[in-house]
């Protein structure tokens, strides 16, 4: 009995040399949008790891060493480029496993800040954008559900290559992603209907991608770069163009209201509101991504309603 035991025993550690358990691909976003869209992608396979956490912004986040650690470690790497995380590049050189910069991706419909962006073309300075220069790539273009789907179907080619076992798993999951963006679309396009000819502003022109996909257009962008306060004129100027609108919404994202914010407003008919493009608090499900892009028509329509 000993004898067969142990024959039994050695067959079975042959058969697991030979057959290795499957690992979960690791994969890991620079950003929450990203996660969102692998998380729908990986739905009942995996769970996608983000890299900033809620409230990082990506144009100057500072990496930890463990942070460097996990981008150099994991299977999959997804960034949107050197136009939103320039604090990437020097770490992604060090990195030998596969890396995707979405925004290099075929088939995606991108932006520039120049002749398309309203707020350039304005001739007062306090309508400019100081972080993106006329002509450069607007990189948030995760805000369009289009570029979405692209994403998504890169990515599950990704992990079909990497995991062929549940390759047919990721192909449906992108269909029905695929799916529920159609539905998602309709929905916001309904909700923002009764609001797309009200003047707002905001603080960084982030949205310009969701603002095309719904008929939407900002007035103006009131930015001033985060290292330099703005003098009394110029301040001046942004609430001479506020008073000239009326009532309407001025929208900064979170987790911090520009200090400039009250003095702008006080005395005016102008509402404070966030939008949160980058979805910080939205948990990593297959739903995510619809439910960040639902909330963002909901806080906009919802400003502009209680006017």
């Amino acid at each position: 009995m000993s004898r067969l035991f142990a024959i039994f025993i050695a067959l079975s550690a042959s058969l697991l040399v030979i057959s290795p358990a499957h690992a979960e691909v690791r994969v890991l976003t620079s950003i929450k949008p990203l996660q969102l869209i692998a998380a729908a992608v990986q739905d009942g396979v995996g769970t996608p790891e983000v890299l900033l956490p809620p409230g990082a912004s990506p144009h100057n986040y500072a990496l930890r060493p463990s942070d460097v650690r996990r981008v150099r470690e994991v299977d999959l790497f997804y960034w949107i480029g050197p136009d939103l995380e320039s604090f990437l590049p020097r770490v992604l050189q060090g990195r030998t496993l596969p890396v995707v910069t979405v925004q290099s991706l075929p088939e995606l419909r991108l932006r520039h800040f120049a002749a398309d962006s309203q707020s350039h073309e304005a001739a007062d300075p306090a309508e400019h954008d100081h972080d993106h220069s006329p002509g450069s790539l607007d990189a948030h273009l995760w805000l369009s559900s289009v570029n979405a789907r692209v994403i998504a179907a890169r990515m599950a080619t990704d992990l079909s290559a990497a995991d062929p076992t549940n390759a047919a798993r990721y192909k449906s999951n992108v269909k029905v992603f695929d799916e529920r963006l159609d539905a998602m679309d309709a929905r916001v396009k309904t909700r923002v209907a009764g609001v797309a000819g009200k003047p707002f502003f905001v603080f960084h022109e982030a949205f310009d991608y969701f603002e095309d996909a719904y008929r939407l257009k900002h007035t103006g962008v009131f930015s001033v770069a985060a290292e330099v306060q703005p003098g009394a004129q110029h301040v001046a100027a942004m609430r001479t163009r506020l008073s000239e609108v009326g009532k309407t919404c001025v929208f900064s994202e979170p987790p911090l209201r520009p200090r400039l914010a009250e003095t702008l407003t006080a005395g005016l008919p102008v509402k404070l509101a966030e939008l949160d493009g980058l979805g910080g608090y939205t948990a990593a499900t297959a739903q995510g991504y619809e439910q960040m892009m639902e909330k963002l028509g909901n806080d906009l329509a919802g400003c502009l309603e209680s006017l």
